[in-house]
């Protein structure tokens, strides 16, 4: 399958990066499945960035399977990943509005048929994120903007996974974490063969 690995952190030496990310191409290259990688820390984003909207374009077009990583800052992910919300899953490429009345619109998908999984890292641990703030992150994540740009499809709130409390856990917490994605991954590429 051609995998598209989008990494939003800038740290190379964070969990997300040499944790995560490595975990996820490790396992792809030894499947020796297509990957192509998305670096928004490492590639520029100074204005015009019309030739890397347009790459990003042709990647997520060219994909049939989407992972995004990226730590949650201030209850989103970092400033990277939201511009590539943004300004990559605009209207007219990846969903557009369909009139319901003169008021009232759904958002129709054009790209339903990626499959799609995310990982989300969190210095804050579970609870209050889930109780008091209400999974704000998770459900503005899978409802307010992949929703509208892969479908409304209940694998989307699945394939979102969160991890808590990363700077503070120990480190065999960490491996539990990449031991989920490994299994993750080995499901895809099972799925796909």
């Amino acid at each position: 399958m051609k995998n598209l690995v989008i990494i939003g952190h800038p740290d190379q030496s964070s969990f997300c990066y040499n944790g995560i990310f490595k975990t996820i191409v490790d396992r792809l290259e030894k499947a020796d499945e297509d990957i192509e990688i998305i670096d928004l820390y490492r590639d520029s984003f100074t204005r015009p960035r019309n030739a890397v909207i347009a790459k990003y374009k042709e990647l997520v077009t060219w994909s049939e399977r989407i992972y995004f990583i990226s730590p949650v800052w201030w209850f989103r992910l970092t400033p990277r990943m939201e511009i590539f919300f943004d300004e990559v899953l605009t209207p007219g490429f990846a969903y557009q509005f369909v009139n319901v009345t003169k008021l009232y619109a759904y958002p129709k998908s054009f790209l339903s048929d990626k499959k799609v999984r995310t990982y989300v890292t969190h210095g804050a641990p579970a609870l209050p994120v889930r109780t008091l703030y209400l999974n704000s992150v998770k459900l503005r994540l899978v409802m307010g903007v992949y929703s509208f740009v892969f479908g409304w499809k209940l694998a989307l709130f699945t394939k979102t996974k969160q991890f808590w409390s990363v700077p503070f856990v120990s480190d065999a917490k960490r491996k539990k974490y990449l031991s989920i994605v490994e299994k993750d991954i080995r499901r895809d590429i099972k799925k796909a063969s």
